[in-house]
């Protein structure tokens, strides 16, 4: 199983056009809804380390560092990374007091390169800035975001990248910094375009846009008759229609949902790769192949056509670290 790789130019190397995220693998059931055991973590870290190219996304703080742990007890197996995997992780805030300032930073990057056996890294995104206790402690002089960047001066890490969700602040710190990347998530799907316009400023300036979450937490790939979940929240009727909606064009056109809904963020040319959560090894090879799948122009006339908000879809969400 192969898949396609793109560039961009503030990066130093080409990425997988599909990203595996790993939060479910640190087992997070409040965000969830499951629990993903150690052997099913291992077997799917190892599906996406077969895949020639690779690109996994983890952070120090998915699962409480269980993410991170378990990618390292497979890279250690495996005696390293594997040749041809761009492994990306994030600096994140102490969970005691929600600190993350330049002290902080360094010791969440100590952290993860101990916990995944390497010596430095392909991308390191400062993460949720949103969540943390004092936003001067990251922007300001001698903050998070300046220590970010004194560790890509060092060669510890190759790019630098933010990734958060709320994007009235995101687009408030992004053109102040030379940011190789940006995630965002859940906010360029099907169902939510709100991160349209932040992705043409971003792409203009040359930043790799990674965009995750295109299944809107789960419920595209999952479908409406097994989850009632939207972007990690219990749905209303109608905030299920307009899956459905989604779900009767692929109907029509014998589509499977998840593949509409990947290679929606596939086929946009801001998009450098699509970070898909994967809680099982199966799930890799089902999305190789939803990545690849034919979707003739019939469906996407259909599918472009529908509704979509243009709102903060995780505006009432109750944000929980597990």
């Amino acid at each position: 199983m192969t898949l396609p790789t793109r560039a961009a130019p503030r990066l130093p190397f080409e990425v997988a056009a599909v990203c595996f995220g790993t939060s479910p693998l640190g087992s997070m059931p409040d965000t969830y809804g499951y629990e993903v055991p150690e052997a099913q973590a291992r077997a799917a870290i190892h599906a996406m380390f077969d895949l020639r190219p690779s690109f996994v996304d983890t952070s120090r703080n998915y699962g409480m560092g269980r993410s991170e742990e378990r990618l390292g007890a497979v890279i250690r197996e495996r005696g390293g990374l594997p040749e041809g995997c761009v492994l990306a992780t994030k600096l994140d805030r102490d969970w005691q007091d929600n600190r993350l300032d330049a002290d902080r930073a360094r010791r969440s990057v100590e952290e993860s390169l101990q916990a995944l056996g390497l010596d430095r890294l392909d991308i390191l995104h400062l993460h949720d800035p949103e969540y943390c206790r004092d936003l001067d402690e990251i922007t300001g002089p001698g903050g998070a975001l300046d220590e970010l960047f004194k560790m890509k001066q060092e060669g510890l890490v190759s790019a630098v990248g933010l990734a958060m969700g709320k994007l009235d602040l995101m687009t408030r710190i992004l053109p102040d910094w030379e940011f190789d990347a940006l995630v965002s998530h859940n906010r360029f799907t099907l169902l939510n375009r709100e991160a349209d316009r932040m992705f043409s400023d971003a792409h203009a300036r040359g930043i790799a846009i990674f965009n995750a979450a295109p299944y809107a937490g789960g419920v595209l790939a999952r479908g409406s008759a097994n989850s009632r979940m939207i972007t990690y929240q219990e749905a209303s009727e109608a905030d299920m229609a307009p899956v459905r909606a989604i779900e009767q064009v692929c109907a029509r056109h014998d589509v499977a949902p998840g593949a509409a809904a990947l290679q929606f963020s596939m086929r946009d040319p801001r998009v450098t790769s699509t970070i898909c959560g994967i809680s099982k090894p199966e799930r890799v090879a089902q999305t190789v192949d939803w990545a690849s799948a034919e979707i003739p122009q019939a469906a996407w006339d259909e599918l472009m056509a529908l509704p979509y908000s243009t709102e903060d879809p995780e505006a009432n969400r109750e944000y929980r670290p597990c």
